[in-house]
């Protein structure tokens, strides 16, 4: 019946590829495609704004778009081991089109590598102990939260990404400096990036 989600499948992250940029869509559709058919089993959920995908109750993978790329990933550190990026969110660097993806035998293998991984019970690694939180400013917070997208790639930051935001806009000495880190941190946000991604090794 048209209009009735496919099994396993949630009207939420439809309504996500639906409403991203053109050259995102085939890539977030493509990429659902081939996690599905790796098993039965997995199901979709939307986790910080993002579609996530869930194995046994365990977050397997998750992809975003962003307004110039698209990014996946894998949860457990064992599964990015097999590649890795600075350039964006995930382990698969900036995605602007299909030809970004890695073919669809390597998705298929690392997708069984990381329900392996979970039904032999294994964990992600636990992060190194952060450092206390730093209070995110006034300023720097209402920036971020009127940015939607912004928002969301904020939310599922690791604390060190976070931490690195904040101290350089705290450490900004002007208030006209302050003001220009803020609008160029939440671009810098909305594209997936960290605050020092200009010199991350690559």
């Amino acid at each position: 019946m048209k209009g009735k989600a496919e099994s396993g499948h949630d009207p939420r992250i439809d309504a996500y590829i639906a409403a991203r940029a053109d050259f995102a869509r085939p890539i977030l559709a493509h990429l659902r495609a081939r996690i599905h058919a790796a098993s039965p089993d997995i199901s979709e959920a939307v986790k910080w704004g993002m579609p996530f995908f869930t194995y046994r109750g365990q977050n397997l993978c998750n992809m975003a778009a962003f307004k110039g790329h698209a990014a996946f990933g894998f949860w457990h550190d064992k599964v990015g081991e097999q590649g890795g990026s600075s350039e964006a969110m995930g382990q698969f660097g900036r995605l602007t089109n299909l030809a970004d993806l890695p073919d669809d035998a390597m998705i298929a293998d690392l997708l069984a590598k990381a329900m392996a991984l979970i039904d032999a019970g294994e964990k992600p690694r636990a992060a190194a102990q952060p450092r206390a939180p730093l209070p995110v400013p006034d300023d720097l917070r209402a920036a971020i939260a009127a940015d939607p997208v912004a928002a969301s790639v904020w939310a599922a930051f690791p604390p060190g990404k976070i931490r690195d935001y904040i101290e350089w806009i705290i450490e900004a000495k002007e208030p006209v400096t302050r003001t220009r880190r803020i609008v160029q941190a939440v671009e810098w946000i909305a594209a997936g990036k960290g605050r020092n991604w200009k010199y991350e090794k690559k």
